[in-house]
């Protein structure tokens, strides 16, 4: 099961995607550059808050960390949605995007490209 994760951890997340097997000194750095200056301590903190949650796993280079995403950020989104379908949506996916749309939480030009993409998916495989 996925744990929430707050806006930081979001940004050090964003930033292990982009840049996999970094330190958490690269985290610090980048976090720095977008006006947030954390202490070491700090973005270690979060590091391993999100290798607890499970959305980090590191590596030992000789002493230093190195940290990346077990998954790509659009497979964890997935497992994620997968999650809230199963928790909210009886397990149907056309029970959740029915819902996203009626809130207008999905556009019916989305919804029709992503109809094409599965046509072309499901014609591939055959």
């Amino acid at each position: 099961m996925w744990k929430k994760i707050s806006g930081l951890e979001q940004i050090v997340m964003d930033h292990v995607w982009a840049n996999p097997g970094c330190t958490a000194e690269d985290c610090r750095q980048a976090l720095a550059q977008s006006s947030r200056n954390l202490k070491d301590s700090t973005v270690r903190t979060l590091l391993h808050r999100l290798e607890q949650k499970g959305y980090l796993t590191h590596d030992v280079d000789g002493r230093t960390y190195r940290y990346r995403a077990p998954e790509r950020r659009r497979n964890m989104a997935a497992q994620v949605v997968k999650q809230i379908i199963d928790q909210f949506c009886d397990g149907s996916v056309e029970q959740l995007l029915a819902g996203m749309v009626e809130n207008s939480f999905v556009r019916q030009e989305e919804l029709e490209k992503l109809a094409k993409k599965i046509i072309k998916n499901k014609a591939a495989r055959s």
